[in-house]
């Protein structure tokens, strides 16, 4: 599957669309194009169909993304055998588990939104990919762009040789995913952290009590308006342990792609594929991968990869809209945005512990109001850019009061939600 920066790509690329002939820049809220993103791949892995509608801001016209539900999503397999995806998040449609592609066969997207209308892909045949050899990793203290990270730039690059296969063409991108161990499980704004269900009971004086029930609730609770008896209270929010073993999810965020028109069956050294932040002082897991691309969907990344890192400058071409392999199926001329396709992956998995870096991690040091950042709440600090607020241990009392007659005592630590961007599952290959 592509990693989750595709969907950012695809948005800068739409913020560069004013110059396709469909759109007037100068009329706001004139875009709303469907927008597809999706992989097959060979790996046990989920195999991930995204769909989303961009649309104009009415007042700035700039598009944004509205996830789409309920369509109904399938994939043709060498035009014969359909294939059923069910909806897992909100415009997140996945294959069954058991279900991964296979070199040589062709796959096509056909989906029908909830409104009826159908859409389909042209067929695309996964081509193989060499494995990846040789991995290293080097630290770099100035390996970031330093728009990517408030100006901070120390980072791991990472480089690795593959064999390219002679007398064919072969046509290459290079992802990376990250595990980073978190500590901090949920931020609740404007409410706390319940295990179980909170039951409002009101005093004989019109008083409101809240009390935890028995069945299980495990997220935020926000208390109802008439809880504080008409006081002013200011906007609050709590931070909240993990209560299990948790790490957050990390995707590149840069098109890398190649091709061997030049250099068929060449040996490819040293091909840097990857720059991990330092994030914080904790090692981490870095999964590389190295993906075949069809010619077709090769040209459209590229053309998105020239859109998104050549833009704005005096001698740069007016931008256009890559507009994709998928289709209205009634309507030819709808322009419909993203791709659809095959790869073959070559994987692999290094652990990064960090002993040779230098300074101080993305999360670290001390923050604005010179307060030292722990270890433990560096990786915190480097995604939210403060300091976790934990709810007040006892006696002090939160803002909110729940009356629990269980043995258990205050603050609850939170469950690790499984997302995209989260797992409570120890990933293979991680080390303590």
């Amino acid at each position: 599957m592509y990693s989750r920066a595709f969907l950012p790509l695809l948005l800068f690329m739409l913020l560069l669309s004013g110059c396709v002939d469909q759109f007037d820049p100068q009329l706001p809220g004139n875009l709303d194009v469907v927008v597809v993103d999706g992989t097959i791949t060979n790996l046990p892995e989920p195999q991930i169909i995204r769909l989303n509608r961009s649309k104009s801001d009415p007042i700035n016209g700039r598009p944004g993304f509205m996830p789409l539900t309920k369509a109904k999503v399938q994939v043709v397999v060498d035009s014969s055998q359909v294939v059923e995806a069910h909806e897992t998040y909100d415009g997140v449609y996945a294959l069954p588990a058991d279900f991964r592609g296979q070199v040589g066969h062709a796959y096509q997207l056909r989906f029908t939104l909830s409104d009826g209308t159908t859409y389909q892909s042209t067929q695309q045949v996964m081509p193989d990919v060499p494995p990846m050899g040789k991995v290293r990793a080097e630290f770099n203290p100035n390996s970031l762009s330093p728009t990517l990270l408030n100006g901070y730039r120390a980072a791991h690059d990472f480089y690795i040789d593959t064999q390219d296969p002679e007398g064919q063409p072969n046509y290459y991108k290079w992802d990376w995913k990250l595990w980073e161990k978190q500590d901090w499980c949920r931020t609740c704004e404007q409410g706390v952290y319940s295990i179980n269900n909170v039951i409002i009971k009101y005093l004989p004086n019109g008083r409101p009590i809240l009390e935890l029930g028995n069945e299980l609730y495990e997220d935020c609770f926000s208390p109802p308006a008439d809880y504080f008896l008409n006081r002013l209270v200011p906007y609050w929010y709590y931070d909240y342990r993990c209560r299990t073993k948790c790490w957050s999810i990390f995707f590149s965020n840069e098109l890398n792609l190649f091709a061997d028109g030049y250099t068929d069956g060449a040996f490819i050294a040293n091909r840097k594929v990857a720059q991990i932040p330092y994030y914080q002082q904790h090692g981490c897991l870095v999964e590389l991968r190295q993906s075949s691309l069809t010619p077709s969907a090769y040209r459209f990344f590229k053309d998105l990869q020239e859109q998104t890192q050549n833009n704005g400058g005096i001698a740069d071409p007016p931008p256009t809209a890559s507009i994709g392999n998928v289709q209205n199926s009634g309507n030819a001329e709808e322009l419909v945005i993203g791709y659809f396709t095959a790869s073959a992956v070559s994987t692999q998995r290094y652990w990064l512990d960090r002993t040779d870096t230098r300074g101080i991690p993305y999360g670290g040091g001390v923050d604005p109001l010179g307060n030292f950042i722990a270890g433990t709440d560096q990786l915190f600090y480097a995604i939210f850019r403060r300091l976790p607020y934990p709810e007040p241990d006892p006696p002090t009392v939160p803002i909110v009061q729940l009356i629990d007659n269980s043995s258990r005592s205050r603050p609850y630590t939170a469950i690790c939600l499984d997302s995209e961007k989260q797992t409570s599952a120890m990933p293979e290959g991680w080390r303590e």
